[in-house]
């Protein structure tokens, strides 16, 4: 389990840091940037299920229902993708890291809402609190806080379509980068055409930087699955943090995005919902998992 928690740690990590890469990228268009990433990665994941001798297996599961469902997916995370390295160039580093503060919150409540799962009544607590975080920050900022919300919903939408989604993380991505692939590659193709494409034209670093957008992509995905599968769900749940609060720190302690005592208090009802929240998932797996005492036990 230790190997798993340290997977997990670099894969939150590596996501947390995610800023730093595509900072070095600011001037690339966020759109060229999502093209780069997914035909990369398609590229890349491609010559992992090679490499690995999984091609076999990976088509063997292409049916018409499964590229439906990775088709919903694909949009999804596509949009997820472009927001994210949009607010990150644009300076909204903080904001994008109360996304996905909300992100867990959001997903257990659209588990209620679509597939009926029942909650527990201690539950309704958190997803209370960060209702009023973010109707509090929708005051202060003026306006919704719009980027946050796009990448909650979709990452939260994106993970409720995985939940009936029938591939593993590694053929799931690829089916999704695969399918966006096409799309990418005319895009990009159409750009360079017109000579507004920044591949080969922004320096060797830039180019090398697009290239790379594949593994820094792949690379902690491989490691978050091999996590997922070597440690408990309640572990899982408590590293998933990792990630915003690397990317909140970035975007207030390196490059210095506002942030005063209103914003202050809103991040905090969110932030004091997750501890809630976590909490009592904490307790409600303890007490699923504890033997229940025989008859005479003390």
């Amino acid at each position: 389990m230790k190997k798993g928690i340290l997977y997990g740690i670099g894969a939150y990590a590596l996501w947390g840091f995610f800023p730093l890469y595509w900072k070095q990228l600011h001037d690339v268009p966020a759109l060229q940037l999502l093209g780069h990433r997914v035909g990369w990665s398609f590229l890349l994941l491609i010559v992992v299920i090679l490499v690995t001798r999984q091609w076999t297996d990976f088509r063997a599961n292409l049916t018409k229902r499964t590229f439906l469902i990775y088709s919903i997916a694909a949009v999804l995370i596509a949009v997820n993708w472009l927001t994210y390295v949009w607010a990150v160039n644009a300076g909204f580093i903080v904001e994008t890291s109360l996304g996905y503060f909300i992100n867990p919150l959001l997903s257990v409540l659209l588990g209620v809402i679509i597939l009926r799962e029942k909650l527990r009544p201690a539950q309704w607590i958190p997803i209370g609190l960060a209702a009023m975080g973010v109707i509090y920050l929708t005051v202060v900022y003026g306006q919704l806080p719009w980027i946050a919300l796009t990448l909650a919903f979709s990452f939260g939408f994106y993970g409720l379509v995985k939940k009936i989604a029938p591939l593993n993380s590694l053929f799931g991505l690829t089916l999704e980068t695969g399918i966006l692939f096409l799309p990418a590659l005319l895009y990009l193709t159409l750009a360079g055409s017109r000579g507004t494409g920044a591949f080969l034209h922004t320096g060797l670093t830039s180019d090398l930087l697009m290239v790379g957008a594949g593994v820094v992509t792949t690379i902690p995905l491989l490691m978050f699955a091999s996590a997922a599968r070597q440690i408990p769900l309640t572990v899982v749940g408590l590293l998933q943090y990792i990630a915003p609060t690397l990317q909140f720190s970035l975007g207030v302690l390196v490059y210095k995005e506002p942030f005063d005592q209103t914003h202050l208090i809103g991040f905090g009802i969110v932030w004091i919902a997750l501890v809630i929240f976590w909490v009592e998932n904490y307790h409600a797996h303890r007490a699923a998992v504890e033997p229940i005492p025989e008859l005479g036990e003390g």
